[in-house]
């Protein structure tokens, strides 16, 4: 008999096969690395039992002077800030109109018609009425959703039916919040989806309706923020009312000159200017996507350029539109679609300059980038990059799984997000048969390794003001990561398991050149942190005839290739099934441990087999 170890490298690599990959390992899902070890990642909770509405693609935290922690949360049809699990919606009015009799109900039904001749509106944007009077036993008050029948109609639905048909109303005053956006990138095909004159005639060309993004940053203890291809606007936090005041745009403040109208990318850097990137040229109102524009320093209102302000502007040059940017150290990063800049601040007269510092790259979305330890990490279409004084692709394990099964069309919703207390960067995308975010991929910057799974998510920040990195789910609230060890990601009574897994690459039983036989295997495991009384983990072995064979079957001989590791006692050492006995016959094999159950969390050192040759037939 032979003990073999089973110390196998760290991280997961799906560059080669399975075989040629012998010695690491190869697949696995909720499950990260330290120190070469794998481990299960951590649980999530939700952070209070409200939601909001939405898809969030935008979180932001900042504290105030007053020392309160607020979360600026964006999503398609609302924007909030979160202040002790509450969701305050601040989103800002796009127009307050009177109106006289707009109402239309029919008898028996529940739907109002509201005739608004100004416009403006789009399906799924929110109004609120007020001051409106009885119409056939109905009475239109408060916030209500647009359904859209026209440019100038559109549906309400209200909480009880109509006693008749006819109109009415009196006068009400109408407050129009900002248009909603999609909440995922929409693909267009055919007639209208593109330019004029682009792709074959009568045929047309595909394109992609843009989701609804929001750029949102604090100046000071104030909050500054936008939707892409919209206008800026600032919630003053000092208010004793802040949080039920909806915020403003910026050209409505006092002194504002030259705010701009429309911007892609907000910004605010280090020393306190306010930047656009993408956004219209001074005196126009059309967007420019290379187009750079910067307030005077110290000044959310202040744009216009003069000899005695540092306001200004710059035209980028390579590229067709700028795609993302971020305050990076001493430098503000700005990508195109083709090339990264380095903005540095020079004073006057130039104020700012751009220098180009990466070229041929490519990036996947306005989101994908995540700043961590001193280093901008971002995706691209079809690689991975960092800068760190330079530009160069990331050396990436998994590279080949994850773009070889990616939906392209849904690059706009990429993003990433740091978890620096595992020197982690996360990236979030759509598998290629998923519309909405179903998987993430994982570089842990320290130890250079990759590894990947299946959660959905729509937005991340990492835990820099508060104790765990929080994200959005499609369950319409936020959660905080690293917390605990099972999903409570709703309001559910009861956690629900995770179900982790790693699989480790095929190694050989003795030299591969022929058969061996293993009768046992001896875990090595810890479940240190596991909140069950008898946290378990289930290894199996599968045994191959060959590297092409495929698994045995059946896969043990006459007995078990699989057993479960359960712990006994944590005191006065941790104590667990010690030995796993198996009947298992090939020249190759490999590992997988996976737990099923709540309370559980686990970290596996180096297993060992006893093994015995076999033959060669």
């Amino acid at each position: 008999m032979t003990l073999k170890k089973l110390a196998l490298k760290g991280g997961i690599n799906r560059e080669r096969t399975r075989y040629a990959s012998e010695g690491g390992w190869y697949d696995g899902n909720k499950i990260r690395f330290r120190k070469g070890m794998p481990e299960k990642i951590g649980g999530w909770a939700q952070i209070s039992s409200s939601t909001f509405l939405g898809v969030c693609r935008s979180i932001f935290n900042w504290v105030t002077i007053t020392g309160q922690n607020f979360l600026g949360v964006g999503t398609n049809l609302k924007f909030y800030v979160e202040n002790g699990g509450a969701y305050n919606d601040i989103t800002p009015l796009r127009a307050t109109v009177s109106l006289t009799n707009p109402f239309t109900t029919t008898n028996g039904s529940t739907t109002v018609l509201v005739t608004d001749s100004n416009g403006g509106f789009e399906d799924e944007d929110y109004v609120t009425f007020s001051n409106a009077s009885a119409v056939n036993g109905v009475t239109v008050d408060g916030e209500f959703q647009i359904d859209i029948v026209s440019s100038t109609t559109f549906n309400i639905t209200v909480s009880s039916a109509a006693s008749g048909t006819g109109s009415g109303g009196g006068t009400v005053s109408a407050a129009y919040q900002i248009n909603t956006g999609p909440a995922f990138a929409i693909p267009l095909t055919g007639w209208g989806a593109s330019s004029w004159g682009s792709g074959t005639w009568g045929v047309g060309q595909s394109s992609v309706n843009e989701l609804r993004t929001w750029n949102q940053s604090n100046f000071g203890e104030d909050l500054i923020f936008g939707p892409s291809g919209g206008s800026i606007y600032f919630w003053d936090s000092g208010n004793s009312d802040s949080l039920s005041t909806r915020a403003v745009a910026v050209s409505s403040l006092s002194g504002a000159s030259d705010v701009p109208t429309v911007q892609n990318i907000l910004i605010v850097s280090d020393n306190r200017f306010v930047f656009c990137f993408g956004v219209n040229e001074l005196g126009g109102s059309t967007l420019n996507p290379m187009h750079i524009r910067w307030s005077e320093q110290e000044s959310v209102v202040s744009w216009t350029p003069s000899e005695t302000t540092q306001a200004g502007s710059l035209t980028l040059s390579r590229g067709t539109e700028i795609v993302a940017a971020t305050q990076a150290r001493q430098e503000l990063l700005v990508w195109t679609d083709v090339a990264l800049y380095s903005m540095q601040y020079v004073k006057l007269p130039d104020v700012w300059n751009a220098n180009i510092v990466g070229e041929n790259v490519s990036i996947a979305s306005q989101k994908c980038v995540a700043y961590a330890n001193g280093v901008a990490y971002w995706m691209g279409k079809g690689n991975f990059y960092k800068y760190d004084g330079r530009s160069q692709p990331l050396r990436c394990d998994v590279r080949r799984y994850v773009f070889n099964d990616f939906n392209n069309l849904q690059y706009p919703q990429v993003f990433a997000g740091s978890n620096e207390a595992f020197h982690e960067v996360w990236w979030f995308y759509c598998s290629s048969d998923a519309n909405n975010i179903d998987r993430y991929v994982i570089y842990n910057y320290l130890e250079d390794v990759w590894y990947y799974g299946t959660l959905a998510r729509t937005a991340w920040i990492g835990s820099g003001l508060r104790d765990n990195p929080t994200a959005a789910t499609y369950d319409n609230n936020l959660v905080n990561h690293e917390d605990g060890v099972d999903d409570k990601q709703t309001s559910t009574s009861s956690p629900s398991a995770i179900t982790a897994y790693v699989e480790s690459a095929e190694f050989d039983l003795d030299d591969g050149d022929r058969f061996a036989f293993v009768y046992r295997l001896m875990p090595d495991i810890t479940f240190d942190g596991s909140t069950a009384d008898n946290p378990a983990a289930i290894f199996t072995l599968n045994p191959l005839g060959g590297s092409g064979a495929g698994i045995n079957s059946p896969a043990s001989e006459g007995g078990s290739n699989s057993g479960t590791t359960t712990r006994s006692a944590t005191s006065p050492v941790e104590a667990y099934t010690n030995q796993v006995y198996t009947r298992v016959r090939g020249r190759q094999m490999s590992m997988k441990i996976e737990s099923t159950s709540t309370g559980t969390t686990w970290q596996v050192g180096i297993p060992r087999i006893d093994l015995r040759p076999d033959g060669r037939r």
